[in-house]
């Protein structure tokens, strides 16, 4: 897993609304946060965490750093991702919404060749229950425990967690991967990463109507992943045949031969049935099902031994 109690963290934004805010919430769950930045902003501290102009300052005072979590504004993330990747952090969480989509294909292709785990953008970040918050996360939601989360949405995941928290299913990760056009690491990645994690024993993913990211992470499932998946989607109640605006998930169906409604609710829910990946109608059946599925994979294993 890549995050623990020992991820060495800084922020960058530290001081702006949603840096000043969460920093020391992140800070207080026990995360690791060992400095900021702030260009301008030098020699201030928040909630007794150093701030530096520059992120190359920043390591000079506090030694190596494993993870930034970047609460910048939309036009200057491209630059604070690439300053960070410059000197060395190879994990990125980007919370701010709206990053221009020129500007996150110029990251995605840096962070591809330096080998950067991009989580984000406009995303609530990363969460470990009990070791380590990187973003806005409630922790209050969150429990230790066996279940992956991976989720497009924010507020939802939160809905998640809680559902599952109060089942008495804690949480092994639960990663929000973003919601803007162009996204940083993708269900597929997270879902091979959880596959393989062994503090994971059923994974959660939480989708959403619009683009193809749901109809994809189904197949991998189906291919390639060896636990036991629950999902959710979001937007059943949606108009139908409203347009949201993926046109590039249009182009994706039509050279995959998937078919021109990809994207819509049914679609999706095609998807994960032909994968035959269980899919609740709201999040309160989440934990029934995952009780449901745990239990199967435990069967299966006793019957393979």
């Amino acid at each position: 897993m890549f995050f623990s109690s020992d991820t060495r963290v800084l922020v960058q934004g530290i001081t702006n609304a949603l840096g000043s805010v969460y920093t020391p919430l992140m800070l207080s769950y026990g995360t690791s946060v060992l400095a900021g930045v702030a260009s301008g902003d030098g020699g201030q501290d928040v909630a007794s965490i150093p701030v530096f102009d520059m992120v190359e300052q920043a390591l000079a005072a506090v030694g190596e750093v494993d993870a930034s979590v970047i609460f910048v504004e939309p036009y200057d993330v491209l630059d604070a991702s690439l300053e960070a990747i410059a000197a060395g952090i190879r994990q990125l969480i980007l919370v701010t919404e709206g990053v221009p989509p020129l500007d996150m294909v110029r990251l995605l292709r840096k962070a591809e060749a330096t080998d950067t785990l991009v989580v984000g953008p406009n995303c609530p970040g990363v969460i470990v229950p009990g070791q380590v918050l990187l973003g806005t996360h409630p922790a209050e939601f969150y429990a230790p425990g066996s279940v992956g989360v991976i989720s497009r949405s924010s507020t939802l995941t939160y809905e998640v967690a809680l559902q599952l928290t109060k089942a008495g299913i804690g949480q092994s990760i639960v990663v929000g991967i973003g919601s803007d056009r162009i996204m940083g690491s993708t269900f597929q990645q997270w879902l091979q990463i959880l596959d393989e994690d062994d503090r994971t024993e059923a994974i959660v993913l939480v989708g959403e109507i619009g683009g193809d990211s749901e109809e994809v992470a189904a197949r991998y499932i189906a291919e390639a992943i060896d636990k036991p998946v629950i999902a959710y989607l979001a937007g059943r109640s949606a108009p139908k045949g409203q347009v949201m605006g993926h046109a590039g998930a249009i182009i994706a169906s039509q050279l995959g031969d998937w078919g021109d409604d990809i994207g819509t609710m049914e679609s999706k829910l095609a998807s994960f049935k032909a994968a035959e990946i269980p899919v609740g109608d709201r999040p309160s059946d989440l934990p029934k099902l995952v009780k449901r599925a745990l239990k199967s994979a435990k069967n299966r294993t006793n019957d393979d031994e």
